[in-house]
């Protein structure tokens, strides 16, 4: 039997299922879709590209500080006040 994966007598593998919704998130191609844009700038606009890019990721740091923080808090409970019914 030929162990050649490219042959005809194999059914085809099917591609592995997607990772689960909301438990991971790959910024890989958003950073290469950035950069791409960088380059593919004039080179007139390059400068001011770059300098928006890095106000970017400066903003999302700040968002995945902010949001850790928010996690190292503990849950404040809803303060409730017994109102007497007469």
């Amino acid at each position: 039997m030929n162990a050649d994966p490219l042959s005809d007598d194999q059914p085809p593998r099917e591609p592995p299922p997607p990772p689960p919704y909301g438990r991971s998130f790959d910024p890989a191609p958003l950073f290469v879709l950035l950069d791409g844009l960088r380059r593919a700038a004039p080179r007139e606009l390059q400068g001011q590209l770059t300098h928006l890019i890095r106000e970017f990721l400066l903003t999302l740091r700040s968002l995945i500080d902010w949001y850790l923080e928010r996690l190292d808090r503990p849950r404040r409970e809803p303060e409730v006040e017994n109102i007497p019914i007469d």
